[in-house]
C-alpha cells in the first residue's frame, strides 16, 4: 500500500527521509558518470538531474526552517490567514506525491543544470540528506503544524511547517521513482 504522505508525523517523515537516502545510495551509488547523465530524451531528466532538482528544491526550503530553528520566524499577515495554509499544504503534498499523475513544471530556481552532473552527485545528495535530516530533527522541538511558511517558489502559497516536511519527502520519493524509471529505459548504458 502506498504511503499517505498527507498524514505523516514528523517522526515518520524523518524515517522516510532516511529511507530515501538509503534508496538513492543503493539504487544509484554505483552508477558511472555516463549512467548518471544519460537521458531517455532531450526533454527528460537524467538520474543526476533528478537528484540536483531535489537538492535545489530542498535548499530553497531551508531558510524558512532556519528562521524557525534560530527563533527568528515571524509569521506575515498572509501566513496568518485562517484555513489557507491547511488547505494549500494538503493540496501541495498530494500534487508532489509519487502517486500524483499530473506532471508539474519545475520552477526556474529548481531546474537542474543542463550540463553534465558531477560524477559524485549521489554522494552530494547523501550529504545533502544529512542536512535535511538535521533540520527535521530540529523541528521536533516545535509545533510544526502551527507554524506557517510561504512557499519559496510561489508567494501566494502558504502551508504549515509539518506540511513543508511532508512535501520534502513526498517530492523526494516522486523523483527517486522518476530516476529509477530512467535506469529501466531501453538504451540506458550498461
Amino acid at each position: 500500500m502506498p504511503l499517505n504522505y498527507r498524514n505523516l508525523s514528523l517522526a515518520e517523515i524523518t524515517v522516510e527521509a532516511e529511507a530515501v537516502t538509503h534508496a538513492a545510495q543503493t539504487a544509484f551509488g554505483q552508477l558511472s558518470a555516463a549512467q548518471l547523465n544519460w537521458k531517455p530524451s532531450a526533454e527528460a531528466w537524467s538520474v543526476g538531474q533528478c537528484l540536483e532538482h531535489l537538492m535545489a528544491v530542498n535548499r530553497a526550503m531551508f531558510p524558512a526552517f532556519d528562521e524557525v530553528i534560530e527563533g527568528r520566524k515571524q509569521m506575515t499577515l498572509w501566513e496568518r490567514m485562517p484555513l489557507l495554509p491547511g488547505l494549500l499544504g494538503g493540496l501541495m503534498v498530494k500534487a508532489v506525491s509519487p502517486e500524483a499523475k499530473q506532471k508539474l513544471k519545475a520552477p526556474p530556481a529548481a531546474q537542474p543544470a543542463t550540463n553534465a552532473s558531477d560524477a559524485l552527485i549521489v554522494s552530494h545528495f547523501v550529504a545533502h540528506q544529512r542536512e535535511v535530516l538535521g533540520r527535521l530533527q530540529d523541528m521536533e522541538k516545535y509545533e510544526a503544524d502551527k507554524i506557517v511558511m510561504t512557499s519559496p517558489f510561489l508567494a501566494v502559497v502558504t502551508y504549515n511547517m509539518l506540511d513543508a516536511c511532508r512535501l520534502i519527502v513526498a517530492h523526494e520519493r516522486r523523483h527517486l521513482q522518476q530516476a529509477q524509471r530512467v535506469t529501466q529505459t531501453p538504451g540506458f548504458p550498461q
